[in-house]
């Protein structure tokens, strides 16, 4: 199946299908597994997001929370302290490019909108704040849903996981979320073992026949590092691999950290993939 639409982020718009989207990562934490406290002063944040415009981000994702495996979770004001300077500074500085929220809180999700952000991504998928969805509704901005869960406990893993997401989505289009402004993403690395994590990357293709864009969040995650028994700055090659592999199945949008390289995976990818 392929999903191909235009989305509308706040007066800016990225057409999804005639190649894959890519997603910079701004983080602006201090613990993140792999760059925590590298770009957490708004300056620092702004010259890093102009550098991955340079490589080729469509989209700068910006989170104040960590998601590592183990992370505390940080109370909303610390992560509106966080967030919302850099969002301004990045609107100052004249960034034109779409700008991601990277939480599931609703007053994060809110204030960093007003703040000048075009869309939301939520790792719980509309399911850890009940406030969520009415936050993406009333903007009407994009939203990305991500598959999690509290356990990974599963009775048939793959087929649990499409109807999670199948949920989501109906939760999502009852609260008033438009369609057109879902975006999925089947969760690498959350509430799933090693086994299940490459499991579930050979049935990317399932996911996107739910009938919405794909977003696919490989880059630097315990998976390559557990194959590959290298730390998180060296598996550029692994996660090569794995966003390769992605768009192969019909995977739209990219969220990497190495946005020069993975730029030229993308490239040579489409030109494979839309050869056929």
């Amino acid at each position: 199946m392929t999903i191909n639409r235009v989305l509308n982020c706040r007066g800016l718009s990225l057409p999804l299908g005639d190649r894959t989207i890519i997603m910079g990562i701004l983080n602006v934490t201090p613990d993140s597994f792999s760059d925590g406290g590298r770009y957490i002063e708004p300056e620092l944040a702004v010259e890093r997001a102009r550098q991955m415009l340079e490589e080729g981000a469509d989209i700068l994702d910006v989170g104040g929370e960590s998601t590592r495996p183990g992370f505390a979770a940080v109370p909303e004001e610390e992560e509106l302290r966080r967030v919302i300077p850099v969002i301004r500074a990045l609107k100052a500085a004249g960034i034109e490019a779409p700008i991601s929220v990277d939480t599931y809180k609703a007053e994060v999700a809110r204030q960093a909108l007003e703040a000048g952000a075009h869309m939301m991504n939520d790792i719980w998928g509309l399911q850890k704040d009940p406030m969520m969805a009415s936050v993406a509704a009333e903007y009407g901005r994009p939203i990305v849903l991500m598959h999690n869960r509290t356990e990974a406990v599963y009775a048939n893993f793959i087929q649990d996981v499409i109807g999670d997401l199948q949920n989501i989505v109906e939760r999502a289009l009852l609260a008033g979320i438009r369609e057109e402004q879902i975006i999925l993403d089947p969760g690498i690395g959350f509430a799933k073992s090693y086994e299940q994590n490459l499991q579930l990357m050979n049935y990317l293709d399932r996911i996107v026949q739910i009938g919405f864009p794909v977003l696919l969040g490989t880059s630097r995650k315990s998976m390559i590092r557990t194959t590959l028994e290298l730390p998180p700055d060296d598996v550029v090659e692994g996660t090569a691999a794995t966003v390769a592999l992605g768009i192969a199945q019909g995977c739209r949008i990219m969220r990497v950290h190495d946005v020069k390289a993975m730029k030229r995976v993308v490239a040579m990818t489409d030109a494979i993939v839309r050869n056929k």
